[in-house]
């Protein structure tokens, strides 16, 4: 019944994350793009520091150490990730799945940037296949054009490429910080801190709240990112990563493309595009070279616990 359960929430999570592209992209017709990011986690924020302050004892950070992951959360995890994620998807030649399947490159540069920065941690041929391989897919889904790097929308998506490498480079930097403070208490204040910064930056672009249009619609999309995804979804994905771990956890990146589309054809009448199909395959086939050894080894306890016992 536990795993039936885990699967359940594994596909409302993917579907969750994979229709807030959707959500984005139809918010973005009524909001300028950072301050429509802004706006979004002082929402989220201000729920999960309250689910924070009712689930732990330390909703707020105490040392060096965990203000330190907090501000890498602020920068890293939400800020730069979603203000590139945001402008990236402004283009109208970027579909809401072509910016889900960039952003699934993420746990492939995750592994990367550990190789890089986490002693432990080594890239081996194989792996720098993987890397290779899943760039490879970025490249034919950014359909590149060396003599013409404003042509297909290549330059938004390289924006976006930009989002999930700041959100890769995050999760490196805050688990290289290690400190203890509580998962909900570090994303509560990462999504203050990161609204902040995403809000000085919309007033250094010249955005402004004149320029938004309040309806039906942007209301819609503007409270489905920040309770929806925001809030319930990263509930859901901290539940999920106590249960599955990190491995399994992973390859939600790799399921929120398929509802993304899903979403963006049936409420945006967005057609994804035969290099979108590529792309996602090469970098899905990438990830699964660098994490070759994780996933042997999670395929091999879940046939130990599927085993018969004997008395």
């Amino acid at each position: 019944m536990t795993r039936y359960r885990s699967l359940g929430l594994f596909l409302v999570l993917a579907a969750i994350w994979g229709s807030a592209f959707m959500a984005i992209k139809a918010g973005l017709a009524f909001f300028p793009p950072v301050l429509f990011a802004a706006l979004r986690y002082d929402i989220a924020g201000v729920v999960m520091l309250a689910y924070a302050l009712y689930v732990t004892d330390v909703p707020l950070p105490r040392d060096r150490a965990e203000w330190t992951e907090v501000a890498i959360g602020a920068v890293l995890l939400i800020a730069a990730y979603h203000a590139l994620l945001f402008v990236g998807e402004l283009d109208p030649r970027v579909t809401s799945a072509a910016a889900a399947v960039v952003v699934s490159l993420s746990p492939v540069l995750t592994t990367g940037f550990a190789r890089v920065l986490l002693p432990s941690e080594r890239l081996t041929a194989v792996g720098i296949v993987g890397m290779v391989l899943a760039l490879v897919g970025v490249a034919v889904l950014s359909e590149l054009d060396p003599s013409n790097l404003l042509a297909g929308g290549t330059i938004p998506k390289l924006l976006i490429l930009g989002a999930a490498a700041a959100f890769a480079l995050g999760s490196v930097l805050t688990r290289r910080v290690g400190s203890d403070l509580p998962i909900a208490t570090m994303e509560a204040w990462s999504m203050i801190g990161g609204a902040a910064i995403m809000h000085a930056v919309s007033l250094a672009l010249g955005e402004s709240l004149g320029s938004v249009v309040l309806n039906r619609e942007s209301i819609a999309a503007l409270a489905y990112l920040s309770l929806a995804a925001s809030a319930v979804g990263f509930l859901i994905y901290f539940e999920l990563l106590d249960r599955l771990g990190p491995v399994e956890i992973n390859l939600v990146s790799y399921v929120a493309p398929v509802f993304a589309a899903l979403a963006g054809w049936a409420l945006l009448d967005e057609v994804p595009t035969a290099p979108t199909g590529v792309g996602f395959l090469l970098i899905f086939l990438g990830f699964l070279l660098l994490k070759r050894h994780a996933i042997r080894a999670e395929v091999a306890g879940l046939v130990e616990r599927d085993a018969p016992t004997t008395d």
